[in-house]
């Protein structure tokens, strides 16, 4: 799942040109969620990019964040880690 402070219009557009078929979930009104990760920029109102890797138990097994979390790999990569 993919969560953004960018409008539901953008999310749709970035989604129709990646292909992607996981849900796009916009933060934009409020950004509470980016608020609560700790990852809002208030200044600029936008999230810095941060990938969480949540467990089966709810729990952050892992955190990617800047260059790092534009790269899905690192995200796989963890997501296998924990599913062994």
């Amino acid at each position: 799942m993919l969560i953004s402070t960018d409008n539901l219009p953008s999310l749709r557009a970035f989604a129709g040109q990646l292909g992607v078929s996981y849900p796009l979930l916009s933060d934009f009104a409020d950004r509470k969620v980016a608020k609560a990760y700790g990852v809002l920029n208030e200044e600029r109102g936008i999230a810095n990019r941060t990938t969480f890797v949540i467990g089966l138990d709810g729990r952050i097994q892992e955190i990617i964040e800047g260059r790092e979390a534009l790269d899905p790999t690192g995200a796989l990569q963890a997501c296998r880690r924990i599913s062994k």
